[in-house]
């Protein structure tokens, strides 16, 4: 009986490579979120931003054109939140409608070492919605 319990090979060792393993892994996460999530974030503030900008765009008084408001508007906002230098910006207005569109895509580096690298694709369109569309 003791002999049993002194040879039970299968319980011995590889602690090490299975915590290897397991914070390889935790460090491989941590660094793939630490890449996405300010583009993501970004891209979020972005949306919020057009959509600011054409509701405002729309509500301006006076003789000031909304389409070039709205258009240097999102072209701050663009600026602000890290926008590419390719980035496409349409502005088009559709009777009392402003719209505003904005595609680019960026690559965030998931695993290190370039390894592989997301292509984050962001292609949104701003409409006005609220009591200001209502007549």
């Amino acid at each position: 009986m003791n002999k049993a319990l002194r040879d039970r090979s299968g319980e011995r060792g590889s602690a090490g490579v299975k915590f290897t393993i397991v914070l390889t892994v935790i460090i491989l996460a941590a660094n793939a979120g630490y890449n996405y999530i300010p583009v993501a974030y970004e891209a979020e503030s972005l949306k919020s931003d057009m959509a600011a900008a054409v509701l405002q765009g729309l509500a301006m008084p006076g003789k000031i054109n909304p389409v070039d408001n709205v258009k240097t508007r999102v072209q701050q906002a663009m600026k602000v939140n890290a926008a590419p230098a390719d980035a496409t910006l349409n502005v088009t207005q559709q009777g009392n409608v402003i719209q505003a569109r904005v595609t680019y895509t960026k690559a965030v580096s998931i695993v290190p070492f370039g390894i592989y690298n997301y292509q984050y694709h962001f292609d949104n369109t701003a409409t006005p919605t609220g009591f200001l569309l209502k007549q």
